[in-house]
């Protein structure tokens, strides 16, 4: 039986933990990581914790003395070993207490934590590559609040759902310029004319901890890299695509509709990434 943990709090998978007032569930009133753990540690904490504890920050919580990164994350491995995983997706969730729109009780965060099994070597390059399509019915909006993994998702399930509906493995999300976002659940890289392109920050994207240490791991590399916005037009004339997140790392897309896409510069890239922080692409 898998259990999760609930303000500090063990239960078993199936307990009902919370009531109908709940601002998480009426408002999406709260945050959320995803935290891949693997040979007995998390990877990327600080990373993770810091753009928690800045989303907290920026939704004016108010947190305890007591609510820290180090009793998060032993509360995490203490919950994977419980659920006998050796490896992890572990879910993080950061949500305020009951009230309506006006009147919350308190802005003291309440959180979830729960775990899944990954399987061996799941972070390895993918052997068949990924096949894309466009969710064009919702746009994300380029604010303060875009670069956090707030729980306001609706572009995101809706991409799934559609993703789904086209069987395709993910879709990509625009951003209300129409330019290409990122993906339900990934950032965003194109290969064209020999440059590494992903979207800027102020595109709207998430701040991906995976994206962050791509982009800092390629500086010095041999390969050309930019931050720069791409639109349907530039993705389509790209020779190679992939996806980043901190759970797979990098996932190369093979085709988006009619378009085919090769990988030979992702192989490459890859196996530098391997060589030159072999923890962290694991």
């Amino acid at each position: 039986m898998s259990h999760f943990i609930y303000n500090g709090k063990s239960f078993p998978a199936e307990t009902a933990i919370i009531g109908p007032d709940n601002r998480g569930l009426r408002f999406g009133d709260g945050l959320f990581e995803t935290i891949k753990f693997i040979n007995g540690e998390l990877i990327m904490p600080d990373e993770h914790f810091a753009r928690l504890w800045k989303g907290l920050q920026m939704l004016d919580f108010s947190i305890p003395k007591l609510f820290t990164p180090e009793k998060l994350e032993q509360e995490i491995k203490q919950l994977v070993k419980k659920n006998q995983h050796a490896a992890a997706r572990v879910r993080l969730t950061v949500f305020r207490g009951n009230g309506g729109l006006y009147d919350a009780e308190n802005n003291i965060p309440n959180y979830l934590i729960q775990t899944w099994a990954l399987p061996a070597n799941n972070g390895k390059l993918n052997s068949n590559g990924l096949q894309l399509c466009i969710y064009h019915d919702a746009q994300k909006n380029c604010d303060k609040f875009s670069n956090l993994k707030h729980n306001n998702f609706l572009p995101y399930f809706m991409g799934a759902a559609y993703a789904k509906k086209e069987q395709c493995n993910d879709a990509l999300i625009l951003n209300n310029q129409q330019r290409i976002c990122e993906s339900t659940i990934a950032n965003l890289f194109i290969i064209r004319n020999g440059v590494v392109i992903t979207p800027p920050l102020s595109e709207g994207c998430i701040a991906g901890t995976m994206r962050k240490a791509i982009l800092t791991d390629l500086t010095d590399s041999p390969f050309d890299l930019v931050e720069a916005q791409i639109d349907e037009a530039m993705l389509r004339s790209a020779e190679e695509v992939f996806l980043s997140n901190s759970i797979y790392n990098i996932r190369w897309v093979a085709g988006l509709g009619e378009k085919q896409f090769g990988n030979d510069s992702i192989k490459k890239i890859y196996m530098y990434l391997q060589q030159t922080n072999p923890g962290l692409y694991c």
